[in-house]
């Protein structure tokens, strides 16, 4: 009898671990189906934890079994992804990327023995706080499920999860009295929200409405649904402390501090962690999220960016003091709601403002926390190293204070299109970090884009570097990448390769920008690295079109690569313009001009064939979100603003390379500028931006049957301009 109820337990215990296992793979052999395109793939998938002396290890294995089936074994369902791209990508399999996928199952399997890659980090860090507006704000399921299968593949489990902030913390507001007008008055419109909650900002470019809140719940249950699915570890918003002014309304009793930004171009209202309303309300704000959304194990918790701090000098008792007190009543609103979370808090002012947080600063904001329940992102490494070129921040804060913290980059400042970056930096790096005795609590690599859909080759070789513990052979890397991408790798693209890395992808640029991108009359000379070495690039990588022409990745990054060129071009094409009026000869002056716009029409003209790279396909999406005329002309007109004037004040900081763009707001704003110089009467930019930006519609493109034939008889046409 004993036996046998003992046989009962054993098998029904069986059953569940087989049934929690399928569970655990499921989701992630959708994903490989769903990128593959193939519902019948021959793959076996596992989930097999492995326990070392420093904990659990992140890790891949796969092998080709006897009936060509291909196994792969990995430490979690991210992790399982992750082993599937690397075994397509290197036998032959394609890429996945956000300008196309060629992702395919390599038929028949095969693969030499077994491969096993240990991650020499825990977890992998995705996004920047500031990508929920440069890049993702009016983004729809279809759109962010893409990204998730993006994040798997390249092996990042532990992602932002920033949608629906506002819904919530709306909720808590409305029951704690304030009116709806109040509330969504306070908001920024969608594409501004993220300075929003980082106190920058408040009611910039209009306010929100009850079906905008309605949208993101429901958005952010299927956002945090996959991820879970997926074992992934969403960060999710907390509460920072910014209120609308009215709640002083609400809470006479409590003092609103003032917080300014951009030079007090902007504000919002802070109350201190200090006031027993900070705790009440960040508490609250946690519990209805997770009535909502369930419990989540990690939260973003902001509250100095790029702001001054209240606080007295360095080096009195009373500063450090009151840090640390404020770094408790941080946590504590966060541990009242759910007592395993983990307060995450960005590092981005550790280097942007050093000069505040000096180490005794930060260790006294960080004193009063449990390390176990504190995470540090170290976003701007590469700011560090190769702009602020000061120390890196482990070293600077001795492992910073004992806290566990994530090693991270920030490729792209706005989304920019243009290309920067020391590639040989984002391949190693991180080595450097893995090695330092100040090393501390490493346990994650990643990287805080700010916006994405860009230089790609970066975000593909950041991804792999995160699972490396040794240092990668950069030139082998992109002839491989080369091949996943274009299926070969020729001569001509090993030559481009070492001409980018001689110029755009061998130096790094803080905001690459070409004047013709800034207000005309304000710049002479942009950001981006274009020298002779970098036109020379683009030429040999148009060169190797003749047997690389009927790839479609090929002919998407001909159409991004001819603009870029193109758009160096204008800008060497704006200087001998200048020069001309400086000389006095407007008729050199005016086919100069015309050659302008030549230029930059044929760059509108390549771009319209680019899947991303267009402003139509960024506006389609805002209108999406509208539920009718008003609500759709408004959202389009956030989005217009987000990637060109900004505020004002902060102008043409997004810098997108996009058609539509090119022909509706860079061109015209250079035509006025030259009929200026022309006629001597002053053009009103201001006034002619805003009134770009709040007029919905663009002009109807113009769009190029041969693109490759296109792109090569423009880069013939501006032959003569050289630097």
């Amino acid at each position: 009898m004993k036996k046998t109820v003992l046989l009962s337990v054993l098998l029904l215990a069986g059953s569940a671990l087989m049934a929690s296992s399928k569970t655990d793979t499921k989701a992630a052999l959708e994903l490989m189906q769903r990128t593959t395109g193939c519902t019948e793939l021959p793959v076996k998938l596992k989930i097999s934890p492995k326990k070392s002396s420093d904990g659990t290890k992140t890790y891949f294995s796969y092998r080709v079994g006897a009936d060509g089936r291909l196994e792969i074994t990995a430490s979690d369902p991210v992790a399982l992804c992750r082993g599937f791209y690397d075994f397509a990508g290197s036998n032959g399999g394609g890429i996945y990327s956000w300008s196309g996928s060629n992702l395919t199952m390599p038929s028949p399997a095969k693969a030499d023995g077994e491969k096993t890659v240990v991650s020499p980090f825990t977890n992998h860090y995705y996004f920047n706080v500031c990508t929920f507006g440069y890049s993702m704000p009016y983004w729809d399921w279809a759109r962010w499920e893409k990204e998730i299968d993006w994040m798997a593949l390249h092996g990042f489990n532990m992602p932002l999860a920033q949608n629906a902030y506002e819904a919530i913390i709306a909720r808590v507001w409305k029951k704690m009295g304030l009116t709806d007008e109040e509330i969504n008055g306070y908001f920024s419109a969608p594409a501004h929200l993220p300075w929003n909650r980082m106190g920058n900002i408040h009611g910039h470019d209009g306010g929100l409405d009850a079906d905008w809140h309605k949208n993101q719940i429901e958005l952010q249950h299927k956002i945090l649904d996959r991820m879970r699915a997926l074992g992934m570890k969403p960060i999710c918003p907390g509460f920072a402390g910014f209120v609308p002014k009215a709640m002083k309304r609400v809470h006479p009793e409590v003092e609103l501090i003032e917080s300014k930004w951009s030079g007090g171009a902007f504000n919002n209202w802070m109350i201190s962690p200090q006031e027993p309303l900070f705790t009440e309300i960040g508490t609250a704000f946690i519990r209805e999220w997770e009535k909502e959304f369930d419990r989540c194990d990690m939260y973003l918790v902001d509250s100095f960016n790029e702001m001054e701090i209240p606080f007295p000098p360095k080096g009195t008792k009373e500063r450090y003091e009151l840090l640390a007190s404020y770094g408790d009543k941080v946590y504590q609103s966060i541990r009242r709601a759910n007592p395993r979370a983990v307060w995450v808090m960005q590092g981005w002012m550790f280097g942007y403002q050093r000069h505040i947080w000096d180490y005794e600063t930060l260790k006294a904001l960080l004193s009063a926390v449990p390390d176990d329940k504190m995470l540090l992102l170290d976003l701007a490494v590469d700011y560090n190293r190769h702009f602020w070129h000061t120390d890196v921040n482990w070293d600077f804060y001795k492992g910073f204070c004992g806290k566990p913290w994530v090693y991270s980059v920030i490729p792209s400042m706005g989304g920019k299109t243009a290309p920067t970056g020391i590639l040989e930096f984002y391949a190693n790096g991180h080595l450097d970090a893995l090695s330092s005795p100040d090393k501390g609590k490493l346990i994650a690599h990643g990287m805080a884009p700010e916006g994405i859909e860009n230089n790609e080759v970066i975000y593909e070789l950041l991804s792999e570097a995160g699972w490396s513990a040794n240092s990668i052979d950069l030139r082998k890397w992109l002839e491989d990448y080369s091949v996943r991408r274009y299926g070969s790798c020729p001569d001509e693209i090993k030559a481009y390769w070492d001409d980018m890395l001689a110029s755009v992808y061998g130096s790094f640029t803080d905001h690459p920008r070409y004047s013709w991108q800034f207000r005309p009359g304000t710049v002479k000379r942009g950001s981006v690295n274009a020298n002779e070495r970098f036109f020379r690039a683009v030429e040999s990588f148009i060169s190797a079109g003749d047997s690389l022409k009927t790839n479609q990745l090929y002919l998407n990054d001909a159409a991004e690569l001819t603009a870029l060129y193109l758009g160096a071009k204008a800008e060497l094409l704006l200087r001998e313009i200048d020069r001309q009026y400086e000389k006095g000869d407007t008729v050199r002056a005016a086919k100069l001009e015309a050659d302008f716009r030549h230029v930059m029409l044929g760059m509108d003209c390549l771009l319209e064939s680019h899947p991303n790279l267009r402003l139509e396909r960024w506006t389609d999406f805002a209108r999406a979100h509208g539920s009718d005329d008003a609500v759709r002309d408004r959202y389009e007109s956030n989005a217009k603003r987000i990637v060109t004037v900004w505020g004002p004040p902060v102008d043409d900081y997004s810098a997108r390379i996009w058609s539509g763009l090119i022909r509706d707001y860079y061109l015209p704003r250079w035509e006025h500028y030259f009929a200026s110089r022309k006629s001597g009467e002053p053009f009103d930019f201001a006034a002619w931006e805003e009134k770009w930006v709040t007029a919905p519609g663009l002009s109807a493109p113009s769009k190029t049957d041969d693109l490759f034939n296109t792109a090569r008889s423009l880069i013939d046409y501006t032959a003569f301009i050289r630097p």
